[in-house]
């Protein structure tokens, strides 16, 4: 079966999660290069809509993610991305990008009052200098 992928202006939003846990790990955007390029590697690519560019994840922290599967949704707009990660997938250190719970969403729901269930696994700064 062929599905057709749609992309909004030229990206697709890919949740990455973890294959053993089955914990989300985090949310990026995909370009049809960066899917193109995972596919071929079997390392996951995205394409960061701040620095406009496409990037491998992990390629400078190292904490790279394997992908050991590739899932489209139903309507072709929006991936999972199946994934054996190396050490913390979040920037912070954290190993997923989900690790604050909501406790209470301000009145106009634009920020949220949080707190922290997950803990680093590493160090950012002795990473990102």
């Amino acid at each position: 079966m062929t599905v057709d992928l749609a992309f909004a202006d030229g990206l697709m939003p890919a949740v990455a999660q973890d294959a053993e846990s089955g914990t989300v790990l985090m949310l990026a955007y995909v370009s049809p290069e960066a899917l193109e390029r995972t596919e071929e590697t079997g390392l996951a690519h995205y394409y960061s809509r701040s620095r406009d560019e496409l990037w491998q994840k992990g390629k400078t922290s190292g904490n790279v993610q394997h992908v050991e599967s590739i899932r489209v949704d139903c309507d072709g707009d929006a991936l999972v991305y199946v994934v054996q990660q190396e050490g913390g997938a979040c920037h912070t250190g954290h190993e997923s990008c989900f690790y604050r719970t909501v406790d209470a969403v301000s009145e106009g729901g634009k920020s949220a009052t949080t707190t922290t269930t997950g803990e680093r696994v590493f160090d950012p700064e002795a990473v990102y200098d």
